[in-house]
């Protein structure tokens, strides 16, 4: 496999730089991402449990798709690309965005763009990026984020709360 290259940021989400994947994550250089929430026509949202062979959050719960935007890649081609690779939805177009968040600490210093779908499946889980997945109403998943933080990826944890408070 080759070795993956991220564009390097700067605080206004600006490209600097180009560098390896290894390199961004090890040094906190702030790069770019994307999430997609997918919900069903019911409101509930499909979540991935991320395979134990993930370099970060292993076996955690995390957002429907998520992943890197490559070098060179906008967020919208990332977010169209990530779609077909994890969960086997191949769309015409991306999926509309529905909100951004600037690099921190809880994102691994990712931009990161949040897109919203509604969807019903059926996926095809890619195996060695997700275990299994599963839908969860809104309600259910705030009370599993209140009594058992420990088992959702923390940028998962950040995207979905302030997804809760946008509207619908």
């Amino acid at each position: 496999m080759s070795e993956e290259f991220f564009d390097v940021v700067n605080e206004c989400d600006e490209v600097t730089g180009r560098a390896p994947r290894r390199e961004v994550h090890a040094r906190g250089l702030w790069h770019r991402a994307i999430h997609v929430l997918v919900f069903d026509a019911a409101g509930r949202v499909f979540l991935q449990k991320r395979s134990m062979s993930k370099d970060s959050s292993p076996g955690l719960w995390d957002s429907s798709c998520s992943g890197h935007v490559d070098s060179g890649e906008d967020y919208d081609t990332a977010a169209q690309r990530e779609l077909g690779e994890e969960i086997g939805l191949l769309l015409a177009a991306p999926p509309a965005r529905w909100f951004r968040i600037a690099a921190c600490a809880q994102t691994g210093w990712e931009f990161v763009w949040v897109y919203r779908l509604q969807h019903a499946g059926p996926f095809t889980l890619h195996p060695e990026e997700i275990e299994r997945g599963d839908w969860f109403a809104p309600e259910e998943l705030a009370r599993l984020l209140a009594t058992e933080p420990a088992i959702f990826a923390v940028p998962f944890r950040l995207i979905w709360s302030q997804a809760a408070n946008k509207t619908n």
